[in-house]
């Protein structure tokens, strides 16, 4: 019996760099994922691509998905909708694939709710000083969405209980570390790999 792949989640405030981190788990090749890409109604950054970085979507369009109920979860921030697509995230947890979800924390509620099995880990900021600093020196938003989104981010921080880790990005490769740690322990434990193995009861 295939053991089934690991859905894990990893979250947090605008600016804390979930997509460095990320990307930075991918291309050391410790481990096969699959990056689950989200679908977003806001505009492609410099040198985004469609169908690598986000399904980039027209309003109208992003809401038949929420109203077919395609999406694992789904939120609107700062004026545009971010959601996961269901169906591929499924099919590649029952292929025995490890899937990787890179999502705003208000989606991450919404998938706890729907598979609680997921690894839900939370990348925090060394302060809230550089966090504001990580926002402004990327230099993609102006000063009232920088604004909007430092208030985000403190109410943000508050739903950190609701995760099973939290990670401080001090340094990426730090935060690699753990995150990875924290994975390579969640697929040894003995609740996910019982099924795997014949056992029999009279030993």
């Amino acid at each position: 019996m295939t053991e089934k792949g690991l859905l894990i989640v990893l979250s947090g405030p605008s600016g804390v760099g979930k997509g460095t981190v990320r990307q930075a788990i991918f291309s050391r090749g410790e481990r096969e994922f699959t990056y689950s890409i989200s679908a977003t109604t806001r505009n492609p950054r410099e040198g985004e691509v469609d169908g690598v970085d986000y399904f980039f979507k027209g309003r109208e369009e992003f809401e038949e998905m929420i109203a077919e109920d395609g999406l694992l979860e789904y939120t609107e921030y700062v004026g545009n909708y971010y959601g996961t697509p269901i169906d591929y995230v499924r099919k590649t947890l029952d292929s025995g694939k490890d899937i990787f979800l890179e999502i705003e924390v208000q989606g991450a509620m919404q998938v706890k709710e729907r598979m609680p099995e997921g690894i839900f880990i939370f990348l925090t900021p060394p302060d809230m000083t550089e966090l504001e600093s990580r926002i402004v020196n990327r230099g993609t938003d102006e000063s009232p969405i920088i604004k909007q989104r430092m208030e985000k981010a403190i109410e943000e921080l508050s739903l950190m209980r609701y995760y099973d880790y939290a990670v401080e990005n001090d340094t990426v490769e730090n935060a690699v570390q753990k995150v990875l740690g924290i994975i390579q322990s969640e697929h040894l434990k003995v609740s996910r790999i019982l099924d795997t193995i014949c056992v029999d009861e009279r030993e």
